[in-house]
Order: C-alpha cells, then structure tokens, then sequence
C-alpha cells in the first residue's frame, strides 16, 4: 500500500496535486488526520480541493482521534505549552491526534501489506526525516529526492494554476511566529477557539500556570500589532531618493 500523509498544508497538499497529475507515482490513498482544531481556512481549502483530488485518481481519507481533548482525562495537556516559569509540557499532540488515528487505520486497511507512506517534507526541513518506528511503514521523502525546497512547492502549485493552501497548524499551536498569530486573531472564529483552549490549560493539573503564546501572558493580552502598527516608521514609507547605492 502507497499512501500520502496529507496535511493540507504547502508540501503534503504538492505531493497530492503532483500524484493527482502524474508527477509521482501513483498512490491509494491521500490520508488526512483531522485534529478538529484546524484554522477555518485549512478546512475550507480541504472542502474545496478533495473533489479535485478524487476526481483525478487520489482517494482521500479523514481520520480522527476518538477525542481530541486539549487535556486528556488524567489532567495531561496535549499541546508543547509554555510554563509560566520557563520550559514547555512535553508535546503529546502529534501522536495522539495524527499518527494514532493514521496507524489504526493503516493497520485495519493493508490487510497485511506493508505500507509506503510519502511524508511532506522538503529539502529545508532535512532534520526532520525520521526511519519509521514500526516495520510494516516505510516512510517516504519524494520532495528531498526531487530537492525541492517549500518554495519549489509553491512554484510547482502556481505552475500548474493549483491554489496555494496556507500553513496548516492547530488554532492554538504554541509553535506559531508571530504572524501565523495575526493570521489566527483576523479570523474571530479562529481566535475564540484559541484564547478558550489557552484559557482552559490554566486550570490543569500541572508545574505552573500553561499558556499558548511564548509571552506567557493570557492570549488575549498579547500584542501582536505589527511595528507599523505599534507607531514606528517603515523602511519604505518615504519615496527612494535615487542615492540609496550611492
């Protein structure tokens, strides 16, 4: 068995579109694990592409974890969260709510076979390909083979008049820089469900007080105006002299 692992970001979206158009071998199925916390911009790129993916030969599939809690039953936080006074919890969420829900599915559908899964990841994220730590998967780097960089993946989408998706990442992801929380906070939907969720781990069981933003501040709180916005003058407000290289 052939599978993508999709996220429905930039590079596993391009190893999909390039399967879907005959630029790598083909695969069963395209496998999507749904955490339920995607920004709404990520589900409304899936609901808009999966036709077209079906459509030209790539079945895909959405799993789920049986319940994607932020804090699991024993008081645990799931997400890599920031403690008030330095350090972060140890991340549960990627095993829990992805590669879990991948691996059950796997093993209930290759009915023996061992499993080639393609893993989006590009030529300037080498240091994260990782062997598979179970020996019916074989995990699969197409985009370090063709050396293609994240940009190199966005050419090839536009080449091919295919939309660009954005970073697909959890609404409350402590990982995120500071625009990816600009991008959260523009829509209303997306940041209610941010600030609850950052809300909510204060009240677990763990070393200190939990928050989402490294400010480690209430989410809500945080300033994430840009430096223009904060009052300082950009680079490019006043028109170039001519004398710049003078």
């Amino acid at each position: 068995m052939r599978v993508i692992s999709l996220g429905w970001g930039v590079q596993s979206f391009t190893l999909a579109a390039m399967a879907a158009l005959g630029d790598l071998q083909k695969v069963d199925y395209a496998i999507h694990a749904d955490t339920t916390h995607e920004r709404a911009a990520t589900y409304e790129f899936a609901d808009s592409w999966s036709w077209w993916l079906e459509a030209s030969g790539v079945p895909v599939i959405t799993v789920k974890a049986d319940a994607a809690k932020i804090v699991n039953n024993f008081g645990g936080v799931m997400i890599p969260a920031f403690i008030e006074n330095g350090g972060m919890i140890k991340r549960q969420c990627t095993d829990n709510w992805k590669r879990i829900p991948i691996r059950r599915w796997l093993q209930a559908h290759r009915k023996g076979e061992r499993v080639e899964q393609l893993l989006g990841i590009s030529l300037d994220e080498v240091q994260r390909m990782r062997d598979s730590d179970v020996k019916y998967i074989e995990n699969v780097y197409p985009l370090i083979d063709k050396r293609m960089t994240r940009h190199d993946c966005i050419l090839y989408l536009q080449r091919h008049g295919i939309q660009v998706p954005e970073k697909s990442a959890c609404v409350f992801c402590p990982f995120q820089n500071q625009s990816e929380w600009r991008a959260v906070m523009d829509n209303p939907g997306d940041f209610i469900k941010a600030t609850y969720n950052d809300e909510f781990i204060r009240e677990a069981r763990m070393p200190g007080r939990l928050y989402v933003h490294p400010a480690r501040v209430p989410l809500g709180e945080v300033d994430l105006r840009t430096a223009e916005e904060k009052g300082q003058l950009s680079l490019w407000d006043n028109e170039c002299s001519g004398v710049c290289g003078v």
